[in-house]
């Protein structure tokens, strides 16, 4: 499974972008059992993709996740390449669709 670093302040966040040029941040809250459920699959589909590197953010830990990516629900995903938002998937996520994407933007970055 992808491995992925816990990001426990809103700097890490910030930080973590600008080491990357290919991030994925999973944002979900501790009592959520959707997020808990999806992380391993999201992981999984992950492996896939070694340039994507993977952020999960607790949102009762980093209160200021919200404000900053603008996010009202949880689990959210949202895809940066070189610093701007490519997807935002949110709440109820569809795998296969998410993976279309994944691999439209990922192929699309390599061949640069």
């Amino acid at each position: 499974m992808k491995d992925f670093e816990e990001l426990t302040s809103i700097e890490m966040v910030e930080k973590f972008i600008q080491q990357h040029e290919l991030v994925l941040l999973y944002v979900s809250r501790s009592e959520c059992s959707v997020c808990h459920a999806l992380l391993p699959k999201i992981r999984k589909l992950l492996e896939s993709y070694p340039m994507v590197h993977l952020g999960c953010i607790d949102a009762n830990v980093v209160e200021e996740v919200a404000s900053r990516f603008l996010i009202f629900t949880v689990p959210t995903m949202l895809l940066l390449v070189e610093r701007k938002e490519f997807i935002r998937e949110d709440r109820f996520v569809r795998l296969e669709r998410l993976e279309e994407q994944l691999q439209q933007i990922y192929n699309l970055y390599m061949q640069k």
